[in-house]
């Protein structure tokens, strides 16, 4: 995929945020179960880094809701529950469609066809099953929609829902890509319309089908508290 020159350069993350990155992944992927203790000493290891960062990434964490501190005995992962899981998408799915419906109004024909670049090599990554890929390209579709909206505070917030969703785990996940592809490519025809109802209807629906796929599998792997 070509640069773009409203792309950004990633900065490096703190090792306190990589630190969380980490142990929130485990357990939004299974790998970590509800009431397990995790210590910052066994992160600092697995990490190569010290006790000091790792503790805070876990206390980061417990703002989060992903990890409860119990007196005596540290961090343990907090239950979550089906519920929790589509809550957190119902907000997304509120906030990306508002955030795409503003987009609609806003659209050129160079933002779209930069969309479709960005969906032609989401689609190449994901029959390749180059997960790394489809996750950098799947973010960079949601945020060039997202960034053309304006609206910070939106932007901000619905941030604050991403950590919910484990890396590369709708990628892996059979016959979603093919899904999310037809999702994508009716987003952008109707952002190409400038019909912003659509859009938003669309983006909704496209989150929420994501969400209930999640709920779905962090339930059947016994995830879920």
């Amino acid at each position: 995929m070509k640069p773009t020159a409203d792309r950004k350069r990633t900065p490096p993350l703190r090792l306190s945020d990589l630190a969380a990155a980490h142990v929130r992944e485990l357990i939004v992927s299974g790998q970590l179960r509800a009431g397990e203790f995790i210590r910052p000493e066994t992160v600092a290891d697995e990490l190569g880094i010290s006790a000091t960062p790792a503790r805070e990434g876990l206390l980061l964490l417990q703002t989060e809701g992903f990890l409860t501190v119990e007196p005596r005995r540290g961090f343990s992962v907090t239950a979550l529950s089906s519920e929790d899981i589509r809550d957190v998408y119902d907000a997304q799915a509120l906030l990306g469609g508002e955030l795409t419906a503003r987009a609609a109004d806003l659209i050129t024909p160079e933002l779209v066809a930069e969309l479709e670049r960005v969906q032609s090599d989401l689609e190449q990554a994901a029959a390749a099953k180059d997960y790394d890929a489809v996750e950098r390209l799947n973010h960079h579709f949601h945020q060039t929609i997202y960034r053309l909206a304006g609206s910070r505070k939106i932007r901000w917030l619905i941030k604050a829902t991403l950590p919910y969703a484990p890396r590369k785990f709708f990628a892996a996940v059979e016959g979603w890509p093919e899904a999310s592809a037809h999702d994508h490519r009716a987003i952008i025809e109707h952002l190409r319309s400038g019909d912003a109802e659509a859009a938003r209807e669309a983006m909704a629906q496209h989150i929420r089908r994501a969400g209930t796929l999640l709920a779905e599998h962090l339930a059947a792997s016994g995830t879920l508290g």
